[in-house]
């Protein structure tokens, strides 16, 4: 028989918690607030509602670390052997208890990982089966874009190792590792990365959010070069467009004049010469953007200096009388009609 702390009838009533990253800036009423545990105001500014509103837990108690603990209670697992003996074993009504989901449809386990309560999150994770670990709340959050939005490193390892999607998206599109790569938590897309078979990875890696931007392009837009090297290592597509304008990951350091990042994806094989939709190559944007040192590069890594994008202007064209970035052009390479300049006679 599993103990009757589980069984509590009043926490099945009356659901009302913060969804997903929102309840991060919920006062708890029995305990002092507590600041994130590392920079937080992306996700936090980013779901905010404009209303403060309690933690309120099943029921009229707060939810604490206490609260939730006795809610887990000796429903967890004292060893992973145990697992499916045990779950046999639960009543339905500690069943009912676990999988209870609040009216912002948060389960027990996303509340968890709100509280950063570890070693609860990683107990329920062990006790649930992979379709509960999958469930997204309101904000189409899973538990694994929560704990990585937090950047709890274990509890994403908990849950990649026992299986969860890392192909589901949240409200804005984001998978957690697209969350992982725009906020630099590097060691949770290590977790996620890290012994994914690459026919797995590659629709993740491909997947584009609402705002059209792959992995990459958030690891290159949030100048992320250690995630850049991990997303490349395991498979990225270089040269994949991001949905509005067709640029690439290389496009996008180029804007952001990131050397750094710049010598990484061309180190990696980025292609110089692609094109936007417009026909700009990366070479016409260092070039516009008056970048002499990126623009040496690209030509240093054979970027065509004489593509002409969709206003039918090559990158000399955007020079605009820059000595530096006209020293990149040297004449033999000026060309009319095709047919280099040098040895013509005019």
């Amino acid at each position: 028989m599993a103990s009757d702390d589980c069984r509590k009838d009043d926490l099945l009533e009356d659901c009302r918690t913060d969804s997903g990253i929102d309840s991060y800036r919920s006062i708890l009423k029995s305990e002092e607030p507590r600041e994130p545990s590392a920079d937080f105001s992306g996700p936090r500014d980013k779901f905010a509602t404009g209303e403060e509103r309690l933690d309120s837990a099943y029921g009229s108690a707060s939810i604490t670390v206490e609260s939730l603990t006795e809610i887990v209670g000796d429903c967890t697992l004292s060893s992973a052997k145990e697992e499916q003996a045990h779950i046999s074993e639960l009543s339905e009504q500690e069943e009912n208890l676990l999988t209870t989901i609040t009216e912002d449809g948060d389960t027990i386990l996303h509340l968890a990982i709100i509280h950063e309560e570890e070693l609860i999150a990683q107990q329920l994770i062990q006790l649930f089966p992979k379709e509960v670990l999958d469930i997204q709340n309101n904000l189409y959050q899973s538990p694994l874009h929560l704990a990585t939005y937090l950047n709890l490193t274990d509890v994403v390892k908990g849950l990649v190792e026992k299986g969860v999607s890392l192909e589901l998206q949240d409200q804005d599109g984001n998978t957690a590792l697209h969350v992982a790569c725009q906020h630099g938590q590097t060691e949770c897309a290590t977790e996620m990365t890290r012994e994914i078979s690459p026919s797995k990875l590659a629709p993740v890696l491909e997947t584009q959010n609402w705002r059209g931007l792959a992995c990459l392009h958030l690891a290159a837009l949030n100048r992320q070069h250690q995630i850049i090297g991990i997303l490349t290592n395991k498979g990225a597509d270089l040269n994949i467009q991001e949905g509005t304008s067709g640029k690439t990951a290389l496009h996008l350091a180029v804007e952001l004049h990131d050397i750094t990042s710049v010598k990484l994806l061309l180190n990696r094989g980025a292609n110089a010469d692609a094109a936007m939709f417009n026909g700009c190559t990366p070479l016409h944007l260092a070039v516009g953007r008056q970048d002499a040192a990126i623009a040496n590069l690209l030509c240093q890594s054979g970027a065509d200096t004489m593509l002409r994008n969709m206003e039918d202007e090559t990158a000399l064209d955007l020079a605009d009388g820059n000595d530096d970035i006209l020293a990149l052009f040297p004449f033999d390479d000026i060309q009319i009609s095709g047919r280099s300049v040098v040895g013509m006679k005019f």
